[in-house]
């Protein structure tokens, strides 16, 4: 006969155990100290088991039913019902210490080796700045999506819109690894994809301020060589406007890369001369970056190679062409020259050229003269120089066009090199006012 709620109430302790029968297996156990606790009696493997259920009156009669029924159609899938009871307890544990920082961390982790060592520190400094002091210490299946939007809010107040869309996918990335480990489910991955929705837009227009006009850049470097910023920064300007390369990859650069120049003798003419920048250093993707074919050749114009031999005087001894002031082992600052850019002459170039803008200034210059000319061939060798690797193609391929190119290159450098040192100040009168 099944039990009633009374009865239940009003079980007494006794000397022993006793049970209290209800029906299909269920019984309540009540102890001397008056403690009642239900259990789930079944057969699993030829073998009689016990399950406990909980404790009454946490559990009340219909609660237990309910849980017996439970742990019954576990049975007729062929599924113990103590052991997906330890399986729910492991999970719901680890669930509780899969916090945003642990997950968050270990999906940096797994990044590592596969981003540049300044993206990784990059993408670690925003999720320890912007991520973790608001919900780090949660658990991830706890983390709401209004608290994501208000942490991106955060973000957006201080100006760095773009900022905040990157990390709204840094934050879709790791949950993205909880869903896969069971801590999340599918109803918040859809929030967190909402949430590009609610962000405020990317005003629209050239990522990289650059000047486009040559008598403006002409000017612009004037005003380099006029400000008071050290001879070395100035040096590191006129090399990057003529050689295209990267900020990043210019500041680092050691004297071992260049070839074709007898530095002993400074009146010799150079003998093809080129910089040789490894794939490592390049901007590739990593699995490029082990391939020698995806390194980058840079003609040196004439004008290029008279600032290397002033920059071999002051630091042609050292292993960087450009080393910090701070020690020789350590290359210039990255934002040496953006700073100089913005603070020289009162700040007017300010929002108008960047160091990066140089390649953008001679893309935009040399296919305008490319189609002036009606040199449609120069297109793909201007491509060539600011090192863009069309998607898809092979190595053995990329390495082809850089050697049939080579002389095209070659010749394009010259006329940029041509162009915007047209009224400039020779080097050796910048090394004079030193």
């Amino acid at each position: 006969m099944a039990l009633t709620p009374k009865q239940i109430q009003y079980a007494k302790p006794a000397e022993r155990d006793y049970k209290l029968f209800d029906s299909k297996g269920l019984f309540l156990i009540v102890s001397p100290a008056g403690g009642k606790s239900w259990r789930f009696k079944y057969r699993f493997g030829e073998r009689e088991r016990l399950l406990t259920l909980g404790k009454y009156p946490d559990i009340g009669l219909v609660a237990a039913r309910e849980a017996r029924d439970e742990a019954a159609k576990l049975l007729a899938q062929g599924k113990n019902p103590a052991v997906e009871k330890k399986k729910v307890k492991l999970q719901r544990r680890a669930a509780s210490e899969a916090t945003f920082r642990k997950l968050g961390d270990e999906w940096l982790g797994d990044m590592e080796p596969l981003w540049s060592p300044a993206n990784y520190k990059r993408v670690k400094n925003r999720l320890e700045r912007d991520l973790y002091p608001q919900f780090g210490t949660l658990p991830v299946g706890d983390i709401e999506s209004g608290a994501i939007l208000r942490a991106l809010r955060r973000i957006e107040a201080r100006g760095s819109i773009e900022t905040a869309k990157r990390v709204r996918g840094y934050i879709q990335s790791v949950f993205r690894r909880a869903k896969g480990e069971g801590f999340v489910g599918h109803p918040i991955m859809m929030e967190i994809d909402e949430i590009k929705d609610a962000l405020k837009p990317v005003r629209r227009g050239r990522r990289q301020p650059a000047l486009t006009e040559i008598a403006d850049i002409i000017e612009f470097q004037k005003c380099v060589d006029r400000s008071t910023s050290n001879l070395q920064t100035k040096l590191a300007s006129r090399l990057l406007a003529l050689t295209l390369v990267r900020v990043g990859v210019l500041r680092t650069a050691p004297w071992s890369e260049f070839t074709g120049i007898d530095w002993d003798d400074p009146d010799s003419a150079p003998d093809q001369p080129v910089w040789k920048i490894p794939a490592s250093r390049m901007k590739l993707v990593v699995e490029d970056k082990d391939n020698p074919a995806f390194g980058h050749d840079v003609p040196l114009c004439h004008q290029a190679v008279e600032v290397l031999r002033t920059l071999r005087a002051l630091t042609g001894s050292l292993p960087l062409v450009f080393p910090s002031a701070k020690g020789w082992r350590v290359p210039m600052s990255d934002a040496a020259l953006s700073t100089m850019y913005k603070r020289m002459a009162g700040g007017r170039y300010q929002g108008q050229m960047v160091p990066h803008g140089w390649r953008a200034s001679f893309s935009t210059i040399m296919n305008e003269r490319a189609a002036e000319l009606e040199r449609d061939g120069d297109r793909i060798v201007i491509d060539m120089i600011l090192a863009h690797v069309p998607e898809g193609i092979s190595a053995s391929e990329w390495s082809y066009n850089r050697s049939r190119y080579r002389r095209p290159r070659t010749a394009l450098h010259q006329i940029w090199g041509d162009l915007i040192s047209d009224g400039l100040a020779p080097v050796e009168k910048l090394l004079s006012q030193e």
